[in-house]
């Protein structure tokens, strides 16, 4: 199960599930998404879901249709792609059945994080998605800031990092381990010193991640 989440200027506005084989996208108010604004056409794009898959396909839209900037006629949607509609952002994303639970927005670092926060990222914030069972699950552990040693486990399939708006970066579980991918932000996250140069790459033990001014270690023994 996917969800698309809408937003301008990094507000979000509004969260659809996508729960029906075509999901419309328009500025008319038929549409199952409408943006009323001049930029969207009528009738801009239609999502249509094949089994697990989704694609998005542009209605002839007079501005286009763009994921992660580049222009599409028709493509299938991966997972954290950006969908650009006018002024608009819409992020996909796929929870594999489970919900996500809400970005975690860390406290300053004068401010103690209450009991039911897990871990501070020195105004950082995480968010996990699908539960994901098995052994052998890595974290992450804070290296600088107010929050430096604090850890927490990646128990889910995805976790995102960063400050929403600024610079946001996902660490996905898969088969054959753990994987670091930059989501947003005009500058990308770096490992062990390198910005990322690649949609994403694989995480080994010990790795050093650093966005948004937080370093954080990849361990996973």
């Amino acid at each position: 199960m996917g969800k698309l989440v809408v937003s301008l200027d990094g507000v979000v506005i509004k969260e659809v599930q996508i729960t029906k084989d075509k999901t419309t996208l328009g500025r008319r108010p038929y549409n199952d998404i409408v943006i009323d604004n001049l930029a969207v056409s009528g009738e801009h794009a239609v999502l249509q879901m094949v089994g697990a898959d989704v694609f998005i396909e542009d209605l002839n839209s007079t501005n286009g249709t763009y994921i992660n900037g580049k222009a599409i006629k028709k493509q299938l949607l991966a997972h954290n792609d950006t969908i650009e509609v006018g002024k608009y952002k819409i992020k996909y994303l796929v929870d594999d059945g489970a919900d996500y639970e809400k970005t975690l927005i860390m406290r300053p670092a004068a401010a103690a994080p209450p009991p039911s926060v897990p871990m501070g990222l020195g105004g950082a914030g995480v968010t996990q998605a699908g539960a994901l069972a098995g052994s052998g699950v890595a974290s992450i552990k804070v290296l600088n800031g107010a929050a430096a040693g604090r850890e927490v486990a990646l128990t889910k399939v995805v976790t995102t990092v960063g400050k929403p708006g600024v610079q946001v970066a996902s660490i996905t579980r898969r088969p054959g381990g753990y994987a670091f991918a930059h989501v947003e932000g005009a500058t990308r996250p770096s490992v062990n010193g390198v910005p990322l140069s690649t949609d994403s790459i694989p995480l080994r033990n010990g790795d050093v991640i650093e966005l948004a001014g937080t370093q954080m270690q990849f361990i996973h023994t």
